[in-house]
């Protein structure tokens, strides 16, 4: 993956598509401080290990889910280097059978293609039609690393200010689960 190799502080000085712009207002009419670094698509974990390292943050994992009737939606925010199975959660949230929700529901919803998921996305559902789940170990992390709700640019911002003003400004109660390190054959 070809990157630039330069930490940027703040929104970039070219315009960029409307929904990764309209991340940058948000931080700054929230008065966050944020890091940005600029690269090719990096729509998988792995691909994100390099952009982690000039960064100086993990990148969480977004997983985008619903339930078999495609009525409820779900943003689970997990440590992205952590696995997970949606019997786990289905039974922590009271849901039947979880799955992935289509690229459509996710462009429809949260105005973000497949490898571009992000918590800012958040900011495009305006009928709070999507239930944020946060795992428990992201509060210990002391920054928060995620795209601008496209997968060319990763972002760092304290994980307090996130909590503490980004999702109650967006409206946004998080319901918390616990999911296991290791998993059980």
């Amino acid at each position: 993956m070809r990157i630039d190799n330069t930490l940027y502080r703040g929104r970039p000085q070219e315009a960029r598509i409307p929904k990764e712009e309209r991340c940058y207002d948000l931080l700054d009419r929230l008065g966050i401080e944020y890091y940005r670094v600029d690269h090719e698509h990096a729509d998988t974990i792995e691909a994100c290990e390099e952009v982690e390292s000039l960064l100086g943050c993990r990148i969480c994992k977004n997983l985008f889910l619903t339930n078999r009737q495609q009525t409820d939606f779900y943003l689970l925010i997990m440590p992205g280097e952590k696995p997970f199975k949606t019997k786990l959660l289905s039974k922590q949230i009271g849901s039947a059978r979880l799955s992935f929700a289509t690229p459509e529901h996710m462009e429809r919803l949260l105005d973000i293609t497949p490898g571009s998921v992000s918590v800012l996305g958040l900011m495009n559902d305006k009928d709070r039609a999507v239930r944020l789940l946060v795992d428990r170990d992201l509060l210990t992390e002391e920054n928060f690393g995620c795209h601008p709700c496209i997968n060319t640019s990763s972002l760092r911002f304290v994980t307090k200010d996130l909590f503490d003003t980004i999702l109650p400004a967006l409206d946004r109660e998080p319901t918390y689960v616990e999911l296991p390190w290791v998993m059980e054959e």
